[in-house]
């Protein structure tokens, strides 16, 4: 260990080589790591199609209104995250029914579904990646 310490002494480019290998290292780890602090359940693309097809679940899209006007999942139900608490009564006929939330990257997604199951949702998922996941999977949007 302390040959070591004296190799990243000897050139200041070693110290700088052996700082990057410990931050690319740590970027590749942190998504695997914050994705076990999630308390929301998420489904991929595929799954969330299944869930549409097989259970009528209702997905509800959580992006701002341009957001949500330059592409849409179909049949998506628009109410931004910030309107959420006050039209919440829109979403009370659907708490018997699977309820896949999606926003831009899937960040503000897990926050609602979190939210919603507090609120008595039984079966709340946030779409992994949000409409980026859903595009990457060759999904269609609506305008």
């Amino acid at each position: 260990m302390e040959q070591f310490f004296v190799f990243l002494q000897k050139s200041p480019m070693n110290l700088v080589l052996f700082g990057l290998a410990v931050t690319s290292g740590g970027m590749l780890l942190f998504p695997l790591l914050t994705r076990g602090m999630r308390t929301a359940a998420e489904v991929g693309a595929t799954d969330a199609v299944m869930l549409i097809n097989r259970k009528d679940a209702v997905v509800l899209d959580v992006r701002d209104d341009a957001e949500y006007a330059s592409g849409h999942i179909t049949n998506a139900r628009h109410i931004p995250e910030k309107q959420l608490e006050g039209r919440i009564k829109e979403l009370e006929k659907f708490k018997s029914k699977p309820v896949i939330v999606s926003c831009a990257s899937g960040r503000r997604s897990s926050a609602v579904a979190d939210s919603l199951r507090k609120q008595g949702f039984a079966d709340v998922v946030a779409l992994r990646g949000g409409i980026g996941g859903w595009l990457q999977a060759g999904m269609p949007l609506e305008k």
